[in-house]
């Protein structure tokens, strides 16, 4: 190929991702609003993708912190829907751009029939996604109860753990009473500073 010709496909194919990349932004920003979209693909012609998540997120009474967010997040919401992409759309530029791609290297492993359904969440809500909502935390202990864990303040601190690692979003095990942890996992996360923790884990 001349060298004429090379510049010319270099740049035409430049042009195509700038024009590209914007309109793909957009348009999956207009598709994610719809929860339908997200379980949309199908691993097999009977199994469409994240099924049991979507079926445990409309579940009623709620089974899972997803389920709950749903439910208040239905009470709250200007337009009565709380949606999945609620919580997995990334918070500020940094945050959207992050889903983006992970969503578009995931469309091209789909796409190209390489794709299997995930059985844990290997790059994780940050805290960003749920500090959007939670901000601060203002639940309390009944007098004479020992406090909860975030009234501490040494816990309200930098400890090194994100919340998906104690508050597991999708685990139909935690119970609401437990804001929704599970014990094995967030003894896990105490041993880091209680040794305790770390004995009754052996």
């Amino acid at each position: 190929m001349d060298p004429g010709r090379r510049r010319l496909v270099i740049a035409l194919g430049l042009l195509g991702a700038v024009i590209a990349a914007p309109t793909g932004w957009f348009v999956t920003d207009h598709l994610e609003q719809d929860d339908e979209f997200c379980v949309s693909c199908h691993l097999t012609a009977e199994t469409p993708l994240h099924e049991h998540k979507l079926a445990d997120f409309r579940g009623r009474p709620a089974v899972s912190l997803v389920a709950a967010h749903a439910v208040a997040g239905n009470e709250a919401a200007a337009d009565g829907a709380f949606r999945c992409i609620d919580c997995h759309g990334g918070v500020g530029l940094v945050g959207r751009a992050r889903v983006k791609a992970l969503s578009a290297k995931d469309a091209f492993w789909y796409v190209v029939g390489r794709f299997d359904e995930p059985d844990q969440m290997h790059w994780p809500l940050w805290d960003q996604d749920c500090t959007q909502c939670h901000a601060t935390y203002t639940a309390t202990a009944p007098e004479g109860a020992d406090p909860l864990f975030h009234e501490i303040a040494e816990h309200n601190a930098e400890l090194g753990v994100d919340c998906v690692e104690c508050h597991l979003s999708h685990d139909t095990e935690a119970l609401a009473s437990h804001y929704y942890v599970v014990p094995g996992p967030v003894r896990t996360q105490c041993a880091r500073c209680h040794p305790e923790f770390e004995e009754a884990l052996q």
